[in-house]
């Protein structure tokens, strides 16, 4: 089996969550584990972030949908 790690690249993250979350929902079946990770500090919380998708399968689709609209990088491991 093989699973797909993407790294989704969110710029302007409070306005994108919403379409982002949508469209990730399309995949929920594919979609194992999701992780947000965003700069904050006490002080601040930096409208970008970076969300951390493992997706079993075949995982082109949701590539595709994503790269359309965000920067992507993927790691695929053979389990």
């Amino acid at each position: 089996m093989t699973t797909t790690i993407i790294g989704v690249t969110l710029e302007n993250r409070v306005e994108t969550a919403v379409e982002f979350q949508k469209l990730i929902t399309k995949f929920g079946c594919e979609i194992r584990t999701r992780i947000g990770l965003h700069p904050s500090r006490e002080d601040i919380c930096l409208n970008r972030g970076i969300v951390l998708l493992e997706v079993n399968g075949e995982a082109e689709l949701l590539r595709e949908e994503l790269s359309k609209q965000w920067d992507i990088q993927t790691m695929e491991f053979e389990l």
